[in-house]
C-alpha cells in the first residue's frame, strides 16, 4: 500500500473524473516536453553543447514518460473483473516504475556522452539564444512541477508525484547547464562535460527515488500513522465499541483501499445488536473514508473482578518482556486445580526476541506470581506502523 490517507469522496475524485485529471496532465506533459526537446536539441546541435543536447533528450524521455502515464490512467480506470477482482489501479505504480527506469537509462547515456566531452573538449559558442531557451525551459519545468503536484494531490497519484519530482530535478539540472553556458566562455574552461555529468547524476537520483517509492507500494508498505489513527478514531466513536485490534490495511492502488479489523464489544450485549453495529461501521467507513472494511466481532467479559485481576497480572508480565507488546482477546477458563489464560499478543518489529523466548519469558513471569495459571498464547506480528494502544481492557 502507498499508506496515503483516503479522503472523503468528492465529485472530483470519482473514477471517471480522476482518470480525466490524469489524462489531461499527461497530455500537457507530452506537449510541453516535446516542445522543449525540439528547442534544446536544435540549440545544442547548433552551438555544440553536449549538456544542452543531453538536457534535450532528458525532455524527450519525459515526453515518453508522459505517454506511459497517459496509457496507465486509461488502463487503470478499467473496472474489476474475474481475473482482477481488486481492479487495475496498481497499474499506476507499474507505470511510475517504467518511467523511473527510462530516467535511469537517459542518465546513464548522458554520463557516457559527458565523459567523452570531458576527455575531448571542444569550445562552446556562446549565444543569447541558448540562454533564452534554457531560461524558458527552467520556467516551463517549474510550472510543470507545480501543475503535476497539484493534480497529484487532487487525485492521489504516484505517477503525478513522480512527474512533479522529475520536473523539479529537470529545472535544477537545466539551471546547471545555463551556468555552464554562461561561464565557460568567460573563464575559458569547458564546463560543458562536467555539467553534463552533474545533470546525469541528478537525473539518476530522481529515478532511483521514484523506483524506491513505487516498489514499496507494489510490495506492500506499512500504512501511515495518520491513516491508522483515522481508522481507529472513526471506529471508536461508535457506542458499544470497547477497543480495536488486528488492524490490517491493503493498498491495491488509488481508491482501492481494503482493511480488516477486530472490534471488541461487551459480551453481555445482544449478538444481533452487535452484528448491526459492525454492519453500520462497515457501510459508514466505506462511504466516508472510501475504505472497504471487514470487521470481526470479539465479545469480551467486562464485569468479572477475577478476570480483571488476572488481566492486570498478565499485562505486567508482558511489559517485563517488551514495553510495546500488546494483548487482546483475553479470556479465562477457570478450573478447580488450575485456570487457563488464553490471549493473543501483537509483537512489534522492534522486538528482536523470537516466539519461543517471548512465550517462555511471559510464562515464567506469570508462574512466579501464581503456579496454578496455565497460558495459551497466540503470537501475531504487527501489520501496522504504530501501536497507539497499549494492552488495555
Amino acid at each position: 500500500m502507498n499508506g496515503k490517507l483516503p479522503e472523503k469522496r468528492s465529485k472530483a475524485k470519482t473514477a471517471g473524473d480522476r482518470s480525466q485529471y490524469g489524462k489531461t496532465a499527461s497530455i500537457t506533459g507530452i506537449i510541453v516536453n516535446a516542445l522543449l526537446f525540439v528547442a534544446k536539441f536544435a540549440t545544442g546541435t547548433l552551438f555544440n553543447s553536449i549538456s544542452i543536447t543531453g538536457d534535450a533528450f532528458n525532455n524527450l524521455s519525459d515526453a515518453g514518460s508522459s505517454v506511459i502515464s497517459l496509457v496507465s490512467f486509461k488502463l487503470s480506470e478499467k473496472p474489476a473483473d474475474k481475473k482482477h477482482p481488486f481492479g487495475h489501479a496498481r497499474l499506476e505504480y507499474i507505470a511510475a516504475s517504467v518511467m523511473a527506469f527510462i530516467i535511469l537509462i537517459v542518465g546513464f547515456e548522458l554520463i557516457k556522452s559527458s565523459i567523452d566531452k570531458i576527455l575531448n573538449p571542444s569550445p562552446i559558442e556562446f549565444s543569447i539564444i541558448s540562454v533564452c531557451v534554457l531560461v524558458f525551459s527552467i520556467a516551463a519545468k517549474l510550472w510543470l512541477c507545480r501543475f503535476y503536484k497539484l493534480n497529484g494531490k487532487k487525485i492521489d497519484s504516484s505517477v503525478m508525484r513522480a512527474a512533479a519530482a522529475d520536473s523539479l530535478s529537470d529545472a535544477l539540472t537545466t539551471s546547471a547547464v545555463l551556468i555552464s553556458t554562461i561561464l565557460s566562455p568567460l573563464i575559458r574552461f569547458q564546463l560543458d562535460g562536467y555539467m553534463g555529468v552533474a545533470v546525469a547524476i541528478f537525473i539518476m537520483i530522481s529515478g532511483i527515488k521514484i523506483i524506491k517509492e513505487t516498489i514499496d507500494s507494489l510490495i506492500g508498505k506499512e500504512p501511515s500513522d495518520e491513516l491508522i489513527g483515522r481508522i481507529e478514531t472513526y471506529i471508536k466513536k461508535y457506542h458499544g465499541v470497547i477497543k480495536i485490534h488486528d488492524l490490517v490495511v491493503h493498498d491495491y492502488g488509488p481508491q482501492r483501499c481494503f482493511a480488516s479489523v477486530h472490534v471488541e464489544v461487551d459480551a453481555k450485549d445482544d449478538i444481533l445488536e452487535g452484528h448491526d453495529l459492525i454492519d453500520r461501521i462497515e457501510k459508514d467507513i466505506a462511504k466516508e473514508l472510501n475504505i472497504h472494511l471487514v470487521i470481526h466481532l470479539d465479545p469480551i467479559v467486562t464485569d468479572d473482578p477475577i478476570v480483571d485481576e488476572l488481566y492486570s497480572l498478565t499485562e505486567q508480565a508482558l511489559l517485563q518482556v517488551h514495553e510495546d507488546l500488546t494483548m487482546h482477546d483475553f479470556r479465562v477458563v477457570k478450573g478447580q486445580t488450575h485456570s487457563n489464560l488464553i490471549f493473543d499478543i501483537v509483537v512489534p518489529h522492534e522486538c528482536k526476541k523470537n516466539d519461543s523466548e517471548i512465550i517462555d519469558e511471559i510464562t515464567c513471569n506469570i508462574k512466579e506470581k501464581d503456579e496454578s495459571l496455565y497460558l495459551v498464547i497466540t503470537l501475531d506480528r504487527a501489520y501496522v506502523s504504530t501501536f497507539t494502544h497499549k494492552a488495555s481492557k
